[in-house]
């Protein structure tokens, strides 16, 4: 560990990537390094934190010394074994959020259930993890049920689109059923929503339940991962937004959640809301807030797990749209400085967000935040995101514009 000295709180977060180099940035503003719990010196909060502890989520030990001496302890991702954070908290160690509301982020089975108890809207699911035969039985009847348009998914440990498949027919759901329960991956059976758009409903809560919700977003997905997020989301009426925020401030009071939390939503065809997954950390559907709201989601956790008095949520345009940065099938030639160089020199209103990451095809390497005037509609501001994204991840231009011309 690399060792700093200050008289202000510590806050470890446990990982070491993006999240967590976003979330340091926002720590320094509030006088704090970040302590970051981070498998590899190379990994992206690991290049920019003074404070880095080395190590696996997975070893208790080395979560124990990134805890040691910090106020909280919080996360970039959801993957910590429950029963380590369970330790830390009987050992006095204040985890953020903790972990009876954590383990509904990491059970997906759970959290369906358990909104199902709080009377909040969900697709119908199917619980597949007894017997082989008796499992395989519920999920045929589920099947045909719903005419085989439904989702499999696995219990824990997916996301970006792993673990989780869309099936329409019932010999590729049955093979893949199979396949997957063969392996030992616990399973549960969803219906396919009918939906208009999926959104999100990103929220921060105190430990002493102040509550705070930021404008309802669309987001765009592309290969099961997001790809771009309008905010606000476009057309959505007050009572439906309004709906979708008291939503995921109950829920989040429901489940002891500290720090902020996305919930992420279909909106059906006909207008109802359906709540699909929830992350309690800051969450892609958020980045735009770095740049388009007077409180990023960010500094919000922090003051959040510091129990610090939340800051205020309102956007500052009438639109912001992000696009991420995603590696290209293969890299350009061109590097990613130069890229960056002629971005900022077309686009000179551009907010640009690398991670220090190596490209790879699909792998989030960065995001742009474009932030809209008066004047500008939600699809010219996502014309222009896109198009910079695209320029990031490819070298090329997607309008056909060369600077040499």
């Amino acid at each position: 560990m690399i060792g700093v000295t200050s008289s202000m709180p510590t806050v470890t977060m446990i990982g070491g990537g993006q999240l967590a180099r976003m979330t340091h940035q926002a720590a320094i503003a509030l006088g704090q390094c970040l302590r970051v719990l981070a498998s590899s010196r190379a990994d992206p909060a690991a290049q920019v934190s003074a404070d880095v502890v080395l190590g696996s989520h997975d070893e208790l030990a080395d979560l124990r010394r990134a805890a040691e001496g910090a106020v909280a302890l919080t996360f970039d991702h959801e993957g910590v074994p429950l029963a380590h954070l369970q330790a830390l908290e009987a050992e006095g160690v204040a985890v953020r959020p903790p972990s009876a509301a954590l383990h509904f982020a990491q059970d997906k089975l759970a959290m369906r259930v358990r909104l199902a108890e709080l009377g909040l809207p969900v697709p119908d699911f199917a619980e597949l993890t007894d017997t082989r035969e008796d499992a395989r039985a519920r999920f045929i009847e589920f099947g045909q049920t719903h005419g085989w348009a439904i989702v499999l998914k696995a219990i824990r440990g997916g996301y970006d689109g792993r673990g989780v498949w869309l099936l329409d027919n019932r010999d590729e759901a049955v093979t893949v059923f199979d396949e997957q329960f063969g392996a030992g991956v616990g399973l549960i059976a969803e219906q396919k929503v009918a939906m208009r758009r999926e959104l999100s409903a990103m929220i921060g809560r105190s430990p002493y339940g102040q509550g705070a919700a930021w404008p309802v977003v669309e987001t765009i997905q592309r290969k099961g991962q997001c790809a771009v997020v309008l905010a606000p989301a476009p057309d959505l009426s007050d009572d439906v937004a309004e709906q979708a925020q008291q939503m995921a401030l109950r829920l989040a009071d429901a489940l002891g959640v500290v720090g902020v939390m996305a919930m992420e939503l279909f909106e059906t065809v006909d207008g109802e809301l359906l709540v699909n997954e929830l992350a309690m950390r800051p969450h892609n559907s958020g980045h735009w807030t770095m740049d388009g709201a007077v409180t990023s989601q960010f500094e919000q956790h922090l003051r959040a797990v510091l129990d610090y008095p939340l800051g205020d949520t309102a956007a500052r345009a009438p639109v912001v749209v992000m696009a991420n940065i995603l590696g290209a099938d293969t890299a350009p030639e061109m590097s990613m400085d130069e890229r960056l160089h002629h971005l900022l020199a077309r686009m000179p209103d551009a907010k640009v967000h690398l991670y220090g990451k190596g490209e790879r095809p699909d792998r989030k390497v960065g995001h742009v935040n474009i932030v809209g005037g008066e004047a500008d509609t939600p699809a010219t501001v996502r014309e222009r995101a896109e198009r910079a994204a695209h320029w990031m991840s490819h070298a090329e231009w997607t309008d056909g514009w060369d600077a040499h011309a």
